[in-house]
């Protein structure tokens, strides 16, 4: 019956969500489900059961006038190629977690890049060469695999050129990798955030109990180590995390595949804010750092985040649909 229910789904995926397209999904699952019941009872195997009932009345054009419903079949456009296999969707989420990874890797290169010239500066004043060298290199590999990424992610973007669906099956798989990644995203936000917060103690340490040569260029280092890795944490948890938004936001808003899911549904009422809030609290962290570095103000700044917990309370009370 899970198969049956998965194929009813997928056939109304890309009407529009009203009542009357409702109230024949209902209809149609409940015809199918009681002469898949009425085939158990003959002595039909379930796989026969469920071809049986698919074959008698898997076809919407068919059926679409009995139900009420054929001016908005003539109205969907449905085209079944437009609709994204399961395997293809497990596949970009895969790179996508790899680009992620690569994207995080390249942006740490490059902020510990500047540790090359402190560390040479500070030990050998007088060959400060080795420094500049390491910088220009890890700023190199970062560059490249900038460009790897860029070039094996391009064989993705029809996903976004293209009007494409996912069925219901494929949903409800991408929706419990999300929840599955949702705890493991908080900690990584976490982590991050108490790693940029603690970046400043080495340096208070080492200025303090330390006078020997070079007490001045490890805290430094470990800063931008400490900052490297936060900012690698927040990426690859954002890239991951975007994967599986953007896999469930290919049904389009207003049809019924926009409500396979929890996750697609009270989406905001306003189309500006909700692509504003997609990436709210990368905006929130980038505010942080920011303002953080300029003034040193660690003790204050981390304020941020629960003025921004109040607003985003605001806003989804203001305009989320119910």
């Amino acid at each position: 019956m899970e198969t049956i229910k998965n194929y009813l789904e997928t056939m109304f995926s890309q009407l529009p969500n009203t009542s009357e397209v409702i109230k024949a999904k209902n209809e149609l699952g409940q015809i199918m489900e009681d002469k898949y019941q009425e085939l158990l009872n003959e002595g039909k195997t379930e796989n026969e059961a469920v071809g049986i009932v698919i074959s008698e009345f898997g076809n919407l054009d068919e059926l679409a006038e009995d139900l009420g419903i054929k001016s908005f079949i003539n109205n969907s456009n449905l085209v079944d190629d437009n609709i994204i296999k399961s395997d293809e969707v497990k596949k970009y989420i895969k790179d996508t977690i790899r680009s992620g990874y690569m994207i995080g890797l390249g942006v740490l290169l490059c902020i510990i890049s500047v540790c090359g010239p402190i560390i040479t500066s500070e030990f050998y004043n007088d060959d400060a060469i080795s420094g500049i060298v390491f910088m220009f290199i890890t700023i190199a590999v970062a560059v490249g695999l900038f460009v790897f990424n860029g070039m094996e992610m391009s064989k993705w973007k029809h996903l976004s050129q293209n009007a494409y669906c996912i069925d219901f099956a494929t949903a409800e798989y991408v929706h419990n990798q999300k929840e599955s990644f949702r705890m493991i995203k908080a900690m990584m936000i976490t982590i991050g955030v108490i790693l940029c917060i603690l970046s400043v103690v080495p340096i208070i340490i080492i200025d303090s109990f330390t006078y020997g040569k070079g007490s001045f260029a490890i805290g430094p280092v470990l800063m931008f180590v400490m900052i490297g890795i936060a900012v690698f944490l927040f990426i690859t948890a954002g890239v991951r995390d975007g994967a599986y938004d953007k896999i469930l936001n290919l049904n389009k808003g207003g049809t019924m595949g926009a409500n396979f899911v929890s996750s697609q549904k009270n989406k905001y009422t306003n189309k500006t804010v909700g692509e504003i809030m997609s990436v709210y609290w990368n905006i929130v962290t980038c505010i942080y750092l920011c303002w953080s570095f300029l003034t040193f103000k660690w003790h204050i700044t981390w304020i941020v985040f629960v003025i921004a917990a109040v607003i985003e309370n605001l806003i989804n009370s203001i305009y989320k649909e119910k």
